[in-house]
C-alpha cells in the first residue's frame, strides 16, 4: 500500500485545512517545492497536490507552485482543485503532472471524465469527498444528495485510474480514517481507492492495509506528517510490509 504526503496550497503555501474550512488553515511553509523534494527524499513515491484556492475558484489559483513541484519533485505527483476542463487537464499534464483528480466536475460533468479518460489513459483519478455518506462539491462548500458510493460506480468502467475518497469530517482532525466507509466503498467498485483523512499514527496505517485485498491501494497523510506525529519514512516501511 501506498503512503502519500500531501501538499495543499493555499496562496502559494503549503497549509493544512480542519474539516475543508479555509479559514481554519495552518501554514506550514513558504516553499511548496522543497517540501515536496523532502517527501520524496523519504522515500514518497507519488505526492498529493491540491489547489485549494482553484478548488473555490473553480480554475488554477497556484499554477506556478504545481508546476515548480512538478519539477522539483523527482517523483510523480497527482494534482487536484479547480481543474474543470480538458484543456486545464492538458495544460497539466503536459508540464509534468502525472495523474489529475477530478472532483466537482466529476459530480456536475460526466461526459468530460469519459472524454478525459479517453485522451489521457491512465492519468484520470476521480476525487470523492463524502460528509455523512453523501458527496460534497466545490470546495467542499456545497453537500450534495448523491451517496459517494453511487458516484463511484458512475465511473468505474470509464478507465479511471482510482478513486481518492475523503471523509471531510475527520480531515484534519487526526481523530482516525474512516476505514469502514473507505472499505465499503472500495469493495462496492473495481477501481482502486485511496484513503484520505483522518491519519493521525501508525495504527491507522495499519488499520486501512487490512482492507489492501478489498482495494484500499494508498493512504494520503498531511497534517500526521507535518506535525510530526507519523513519521513518512517509517509508515512507508511498514505500509510495504518491510516493517513493524
Amino acid at each position: 500500500m501506498l503512503v502519500i504526503p500531501a501538499i495543499d496550497l493555499k496562496a502559494g503555501k503549503v497549509v493544512r485545512l480542519e474539516q475543508g474550512l479555509m479559514e481554519k488553515d495552518t501554514a506550514y511553509s513558504d516553499d511548496p517545492a522543497a517540501m515536496a523534494k523532502k517527501w520524496a527524499e523519504m522515500g514518497a513515491e507519488l505526492i498529493h497536490v491540491v489547489d485549494l484556492d482553484g478548488a473555490f475558484a473553480g480554475r488554477p489559483v497556484n499554477d506556478a507552485a504545481v508546476l515548480e513541484i512538478a519539477r522539483a519533485a523527482g517523483v510523480p505527483i497527482e494534482l487536484g482543485g479547480g481543474i474543470r476542463d480538458l484543456a486545464t487537464i492538458a495544460h497539466y499534464l503536459e508540464r509534468g503532472v502525472g495523474r489529475v483528480i477530478l472532483g466537482t466536475v466529476a459530480h456536475k460533468d460526466p461526459k468530460l471524465v469519459r472524454e478525459a479518460c479517453r485522451k489521457f489513459p491512465g492519468k484520470i483519478v476521480v476525487g470523492i469527498d463524502a460528509k455523512g455518506g453523501l458527496v460534497s462539491v466545490r470546495g467542499w462548500a456545497e453537500v450534495t444528495d448523491l451517496p459517494a458510493a453511487d458516484l463511484a460506480r458512475r465511473y468505474e468502467d470509464m478507465g479511471i485510474a482510482a478513486i481518492i475518497y475523503t471523509d471531510i469530517a475527520r480531515d484534519g482532525m487526526l481523530t482516525g480514517p474512516a476505514v469502514e466507509a473507505t472499505a465499503r466503498l472500495a469493495r462496492s467498485v473495481k477501481v482502486p481507492v485511496i484513503a484520505s483523512g483522518g491519519v493521525a499514527d501508525l495504527g491507522h496505517v495499519r488499520e486501512l492495509m487490512k482492507h489492501e485485498r478489498d482495494g484500499i491501494v494508498g493512504v494520503i497523510t498531511g497534517k500526521a506528517i507535518y506535525e510530526g506525529k507519523l513519521d513518512l519514512r517509517e509508515a512507508i516501511r511498514v505500509a510495504k510490509g518491510s516493517g513493524g
